[in-house]
């Protein structure tokens, strides 16, 4: 495996989540290679904020809307594999998006499959460490 650059690049991501009786809820993606559980994330957008990023991704990767915190909950890192022998180290700047409406069509729906889960579960699924106690400390 050889890496791609020293210093890690950044990405913006959202936490998906909603409260179902009185429950925290998180929705996942998977990955459009591998199929891993993962949130919505991606390169920053041009003339965005952190936040409006996220929020884009999660619109594209997810077919979701709402509303998403200024501020990040928290970061984590991971390896992006490109072809069979290149990585980039990124780290993912996390919004928590609370989730208002579930569109039906979306950019990416035909290469991802979105699912909500219970906060623990969705924490056992993801693959990043980081990304799991992001999950499991968040509140709303």
């Amino acid at each position: 495996m050889r890496a791609l650059s020293s210093a890690p690049k950044v990405q913006h991501g959202a936490l998906p989540w909603r409260y179902v009786d009185g429950t925290i809820e998180v929705m996942l993606v998977t990955s459009r290679d591998t199929g891993r559980w993962v949130i919505p994330k991606g390169w920053p957008h041009d003339g965005m904020s952190s936040a409006r990023s996220a929020a884009q991704e999660a619109f594209e990767e997810a077919g979701i809307t709402g509303a998403i915190t200024k501020k990040t909950i928290g970061r984590f890192h991971y390896l992006k594999f490109i072809g069979d022998s290149d990585a980039i180290d990124c780290i993912v700047h996390v919004h928590a998006l609370e989730v208002e409406e579930e569109l039906s069509s979306w950019p990416e729906k035909n290469q991802r499959t979105r699912r909500w889960f219970l906060r623990p579960e969705a924490a056992d699924l993801v693959d990043e460490p980081e990304l799991r106690d992001v999950i499991l400390n968040f509140t709303p």
